[in-house]
């Protein structure tokens, strides 16, 4: 008898078998943002009230989040779909390297610290193995702040000057639109002394969530949505309760992807339609019709044609979708050109769907997918997070059974999916030990 093994050694040896040929019917559910409320968590740290989250996903990388504050003294309360943090007795301004090395989120828990104590001691954080992804944009905004940053032997230590180590607020030009570094900005700028300027600021919906939730709090933000924001510090924050964290527009853009790729009508609700326009234009491109209604959209694909996409910053279409949407094209009319500008190592499911007999080439950062007729199951491991779900909108559509696995990465990013899919109509279960 085995005892004492963790939900994440579990995923190490569990499998999804997929059936495909099924066609896919009713409604899917849309979970909370996985990367709004891990932020919104970290918000938490500004202030000694209670902060109250609602329509929370469950996921691994919530609950580390949740270890890694609890480490630095928050008490994390969770019942159903609700989260409550109170930071009122922080007694620890450094994490673990343990629990920061398997989320890169937890970095930007460094600019609340910063903001509410004067100082942070942050691990550089880990993650998907999806490329580089340097912290050098939140360091130089850090410092742009006033703060005194060094990094040695793996750890970024930060803070302020002067008597109460108090920030003092600067103008700040990104070099490129993090949504990390804006992040981790605007939670350091909240509490500075005077007005902070980003330039060149990301302008993703979660950037937005949290600007909103700090607002509610008491900030001072205008302009987050747009490449300028502007932040005039306040003395303190206080509480606020029953946040509701927006939906995931990217698990949305994957159950309607599921929809295509199995020619299936679908709804999918919630769904903030502005938050996935350019995913909601590809899919009408490549032969879906859309009928949004509010916080719903209903898709009937037709005959699916290859259409090219290109991954940019929001407003453009997300490198989060580009795997499943790879998928997608994999069985679509004609060739399609799939050009990853994000991360540079985003392109390892490649190999899994050649396996699966999809037919593409890889040439630097741009896939070109021709499109076969059908797909056949195979046993395929997922290399990241959305590389996971793109071999399950394979399975759904291939012929056979495919065995997936990798599934730590799957349950990082998405609330439940076997359970959702078969509630529609999927033949989806989970195996092994």
């Amino acid at each position: 008898m085995v005892v004492g093994v963790t939900a994440s050694q579990k995923n190490l040896t569990q499998y999804l078998s997929v059936t495909g040929g099924h066609s896919l019917h009713g409604t899917l559910k849309v979970s909370g943002a996985k990367n709004s409320t891990l932020v919104l968590m970290t918000a938490s740290l500004l202030t000694n009230e209670t902060i109250e989250l609602t329509n929370v996903p469950d996921l691994t990388d919530i609950h580390s989040m949740g270890k890694i504050l609890g480490s630095l003294g928050v008490v994390v309360e969770r019942s159903m779909n609700r989260m409550r943090l109170t930071a009122s007795d922080l007694t620890n301004a450094e994490p673990p390297y343990e629990l920061v090395n398997s989320l890169r989120a937890s970095f930007f828990s460094i600019g609340s610290l910063l903001g509410r104590l004067g100082h942070a001691r942050m691990p550089l954080p880990g993650g998907c193995r999806i490329g580089a992804r340097p912290v050098a944009e939140h360091i130089r905004g850090l410092k742009a702040l006033g703060a005194v940053v060094t990094v040695q032997h793996g750890v970024v230590a930060a803070s302020g000057t002067g008597s109460n180590q108090r920030l003092k607020g600067a103008p700040i030009i990104l070099d490129c639109p993090s949504v990390g570094a804006t992040e981790t900005i605007l939670m350091a700028a909240v509490l500075a002394k005077g007005t902070t300027t980003i330039e060149n600021a990301a302008q993703e919906p979660e950037v937005q969530d949290l600007a909103n939730l700090l607002n509610v709090m008491g900030a001072r933000i205008s302009g987050a949505g747009r490449s300028v924001i502007s932040i005039e510090g306040v003395e303190s924050l206080h509480g606020c309760l029953d946040y509701p964290v927006i939906p995931d527009r990217i698990e949305a853009g994957t159950f309607l992807m599921a929809a295509a790729v199995t020619r299936s009508s679908m709804r999918v609700e919630p769904v903030i339609p502005e938050h996935i326009n350019a995913v909601l234009q590809k899919l009408r491109d490549c032969g879906c019709l859309l009928k949004i209604s509010g916080t719903s959209v209903d898709i009937t694909p037709g005959d699916l044609i290859a259409t090219d996409i290109t991954t940019q910053p929001f407003p453009g279409f997300p490198t989060d979708l580009q795997a499943p949407f790879m998928a997608v094209m994999s069985t679509a009319k004609g060739t399609s050109v799939i050009s990853e500008r994000i991360y540079e190592n985003r392109l390892q499911h490649v190999a899994e769907l050649q396996r699966m007999g999809a037919n593409i080439r890889v040439e630097g950062g741009t896939a070109i997918v021709e499109g076969v007729p059908i797909l056949s199951a195979a046993p395929v491991v997922s290399s990241d997070l959305r590389a996971a779900a793109a071999m399950i909108l394979a399975g759904l559509s291939a012929r056979g059974t495919t065995q997936i696995s990798g599934l730590s990465h799957l349950d990082r990013g998405y609330d439940n999916i076997e359970s959702k899919l078969r509630g529609v109509g999927a033949d989806v279960e989970r195996d092994g030990f």
